[in-house]
């Protein structure tokens, strides 16, 4: 089977962010996104930068196709500004996280569509725990060839991504003790964690054959990797990231993963090949950014040298400054340091928890981070909330 991969310029970029519906005064989630889509019908016919869902108290953002992440984060604020305001007419407030901080899962209403309502019944329990949310960050590649190079490059580097934009600690009520639990809990579903280990397009195409052959998926996009390619965009995916609570983490996720696409075709024009980990690293830093997040201590390459990563963030982070010049997100780059030295998303959501002794303060918490854009001081959203 062979998989044809669009053409796609250089370095385009583009955003997926999905957001919680929130009852505003008990923080309970809210399944109004049905109303949400048929007002948003009545008002605004055709709008292309919001998309539903499988459970009925989310909602998905999409941007256009972009070449900076600026303009992607114009996308998000044009979303927000029509949906916004029909969601509080229903009674809702969007909040975004990697997973709502008390909220029972089996208890949320799944999406009246066939594709996943088939996903539920096909995966049962664990179908039924997908109360999870993710920002995916989608960027062009002009050449098929160089899509799993830079696969395989993106799956090394997975890691210091996933514990960045970790923000899923408490899972139906309980701190759960890992950073993000998203993780643990999408790599249940069949097909979903780290993609295979390939070395050429071609072993993409007969590993589809493969599966499509014994009914282990129906179409391409029943392959959930945490990075996969995308050939109906021409661009390379990664799914990894917990959903950010404000546009400026969002940013800056984006920034980080950008500059590494950018960055590792840059090597392959060079004729040098990015970097690659054996399987068994690359499996052992996505589980212990899982648990650890920032913490954790990564595998830098395939010598099995380690390093922690609040230490290598740095060099990690310049190593990419030279394509956010080029690319023009260098002020979204630099950020990615300023918000791991406040506390990156989960570290804040378990201060305020620590501070105030209650999970809705925590969506509380996560509100007033959406609606100023940035991340806050868990102290101040903490005393906010005590008074």
């Amino acid at each position: 089977m062979a998989i044809d991969f669009k053409e796609s310029e250089r370095s385009t970029v583009g955003l997926e962010w999905e957001l919680q519906l929130v009852d505003p005064a008990t923080g309970r989630l809210s399944p109004c996104a049905p109303g949400v889509f048929a007002e948003l019908d009545r008002r605004h016919p055709g709008f292309p930068l919001v998309h539903s869902e499988m459970l009925q108290i989310m909602v998905e953002f999409v941007s256009r196709k972009r070449t900076a992440v600026a303009e992607c984060a114009r996308d998000m604020q044009e979303a927000l500004a029509v949906v916004e305001p029909i969601a509080a007419e229903l009674g809702a407030r969007l909040v975004s996280a990697g997973s709502h901080p008390f909220a029972e899962p089996s208890l949320q209403p799944v999406s009246e569509t066939e594709r996943y309502e088939e996903l539920v019944e096909r995966t049962q329990y664990w179908g039924h725990q997908m109360l999870i949310f993710g920002t995916h960050v989608h960027v062009g590649i002009e050449d098929r060839r160089k899509v799993i190079p830079i696969l395989n490059h993106l799956t090394a580097r997975l890691g210091h991504i996933q514990a960045f934009a970790a923000s899923s600690p408490f899972w139906a009520g309980i701190d759960t003790g890992y950073a993000d639990n998203r993780a643990m809990m999408f790599q249940q579903l069949p097909t979903a964690g780290l993609p295979h280990r390939l070395r050429a397009w071609e072993e993409l195409d007969d590993l589809v054959a493969d599966l499509l052959k014994v009914g282990a998926i129906r179409q391409y996009d029943e392959i959930r990797w945490d990075v996969r390619p995308s050939p109906k965009f021409g661009t390379i995916e990664v799914r990894a990231c917990d959903a950010n609570s404000n546009l400026a983490e969002v940013r800056a996720v984006a920034a980080l993963v950008h500059c590494l696409v950018e960055t590792a075709s840059r090597e392959l024009d060079a004729g040098r090949e990015p970097l690659v980990l054996p399987r068994e690293f690359a499996e052992t830093n996505k589980w212990r950014a899982a648990r650890y997040g920032m913490d954790a201590v990564l595998v830098e390459n395939a010598d099995g040298d380690q390093a922690p990563l609040r230490e290598s963030f740095p060099d990690f982070v310049a190593g990419l400054e030279s394509a956010a010049e080029d690319l023009g997100c260098t002020e979204d780059l630099a950020a990615c340091l300023a918000i791991a030295r406040g506390g990156v998303g989960y570290e804040r959501q378990r201060e305020v928890a620590r501070l105030t002794g209650g999970l809705q303060a925590v969506v509380a918490h996560l509100r007033a981070e959406r609606l100023a854009g940035r991340p806050l001081d868990p102290s101040v959203t903490a005393g906010e909330d005590a008074q």
